[in-house]
């Protein structure tokens, strides 16, 4: 008596959760809905994302073959300030790709049900945003065809990698990443690429959406080996959403140089990542949901929750700024302070600092009031405007540490050149091309996900016994 009293307890008490859709949706419906993107022809809003996309894509092929043949110095690297645009580039696209692990695999791993409509979204958006990082140190080291000196191998030359490096740390632990989270996306995949392979009418695409199923069928063993493999895949992930970010962070840490010898950042790099990456995610969740009519799948919920999460990383990343700058007084180390005050806020960088204070400790901060988080313009904007801060912040933090060290005699001031600018813009361009074909022909929305959190009405049959019956 008291086992079945206790269970119908829970499941009435789990019947009074508020549900995430709409409580009329039926399964059939989230498979429609989700998928007719992918049957529908381009809209022309998708023409003209995708041939501007491309277009900077081009512009960026453009500017790589120009620097293959005539090198680096058609940037902006002049001594002293020999770290520029291209690793302010990679360490920004790094923490663009931190969010989408976060809501897949440490959500997953606390059953946080609300992560079901934007963690397909977010994952795509993490390996998309990892090779354009990758790109940009490839470039930066001048002879790219040389590369694979960077991996250990058996060689004629009996040399190997520096592993005391930071930056070969840094290979090794986005390597990694990569690989997990493209391995992690999927295995979420397999089950809605299954479903898209039973609707599809075409021959060609319904052949090319089975070998990519896997010859899944929904029975009892696909779902337990895919639960099994997705859980395993959730948890070697989630600590290395903690540790990718804090290898990047060591390229600065580990070194003596004014302004980047401090233990905050790894924590202080985490939080920032976090924080550009759900700010990412959000740009892309108003744009997508709009575009696909997807109001119903991306609601207004799932994006205040984001926004609540960007204004609680806003202000661990306000905290680590008076952090550094209290220190920098503390220690009463007159290079600490030219670097963390004068430079940054008072100097020839004062512009960049005092942008990236108000893009990211000042404008976050309207996420406080209910009518700002659930106001798609509103948060559209301020999603850019903290992506635009994390730039310059990434900015500030290699450049000001270069450009004046220990010497004045050796000072010099770090000019962004419009090859930097072409480069950049370039990445951003392969970013949204990747996007929007993913958008185009994979569910956008993890389909099998959100039918297992759809609350059904008591005395109606659960979304398995309902699938397994139609």
């Amino acid at each position: 008596m008291s086992d079945a009293h206790n269970s119908g307890h829970h499941s009435a008490h789990a019947n009074m959760e508020p549900p995430i859709y709409r409580a009329d949706l039926t399964l059939t419906d989230v498979s429609r809905d989700i998928n007719a993107p992918i049957w529908a022809k381009p809209t022309g809003w998708w023409w003209g994302a995708f041939l501007t996309s491309f277009a900077l894509l081009l512009l960026g092929v453009y500017v790589i073959w120009v620097q293959l043949h005539v090198g680096l110095g058609i940037l902006g690297l002049r001594r002293p300030v020999m770290w520029g645009s291209y690793i302010t580039d990679f360490v920004f696209w790094v923490g663009i790709g931190h969010a989408g692990t976060l809501i897949s695999a440490i959500l997953f791993l606390f059953r946080q049900r609300w992560r079901t409509a934007i963690n397909r979204s977010a994952e795509a958006m993490t390996i998309f945003a990892v090779m354009c990082a990758g790109l940009f140190p490839l470039l930066h080291i001048g002879r790219t065809l040389l590369c694979y000196w960077l991996i250990p191998y058996p060689n004629q030359r009996h040399l190997w990698v520096n592993f005391k490096s930071p930056l070969i740390w840094d290979v090794f632990a986005v390597s990694t990443y990569f690989t997990i989270s493209l391995l992690f996306w999927y295995q979420g995949l397999i089950p809605d690429l299954a479903t898209v392979r039973d609707m599809e009418t075409r021959p060609i695409a319904k052949a090319i959406y089975g070998f990519f199923a896997q010859k899944w069928k929904g029975t009892a063993r696909d779902w337990l080996h895919y639960e099994a493999a997705y859980g395993l895949f959730a948890a070697i992930a989630t600590p290395l959403v903690l540790s990718v970010h804090s290898v990047v962070s060591s390229d600065f840490a580990v070194s003596s140089i004014p302004g980047w010898h401090d233990t905050i950042f790894p924590p202080y790099f985490v939080a920032g990542a976090i924080f550009s990456g759900f700010a990412m995610v959000v740009t892309i969740l108003v744009i997508l949901r709009k575009a696909f009519r997807l109001e119903e799948y991306i609601t207004m919920d799932h994006l205040e929750v984001m926004n609540k999460i960007i204004l609680a990383t806003s202000s661990i990343v306000t905290y680590s700024y008076l952090v550094e700058i209290f220190m920098a007084w503390y220690n009463g180390s007159p290079f600490e302070v030219h670097t963390y005050i004068w430079i940054r806020f008072f100097g020839p960088y004062a512009w960049a600092g005092w942008t990236t204070v108000v893009c990211n400790c000042i404008l976050p901060n309207l996420f406080w009031f209910k009518k700002i988080r659930r106001n798609l313009f509103l948060m559209f904007l301020l999603s850019i405007t903290t992506n635009i801060g994390m730039w310059f912040e990434r900015y500030v933090i290699i450049v000001t540490s270069l450009a004046q060290d220990f010497l004045p005699s050796s000072w010099g001031y770090f000019k962004v050149t419009a090859w930097d600018l072409a480069m950049f813009a370039g990445s951003v361009g392969l970013f949204f091309v990747l996007f929007l074909l993913f958008a185009r022909f994979v569910p956008t929305i993890a389909i099998a996900e959100v039918k297992g959190v759809l609350r059904k009405p008591v005395g109606e049959a659960s979304p398995v016994l309902e699938e397994s019956n139609a």
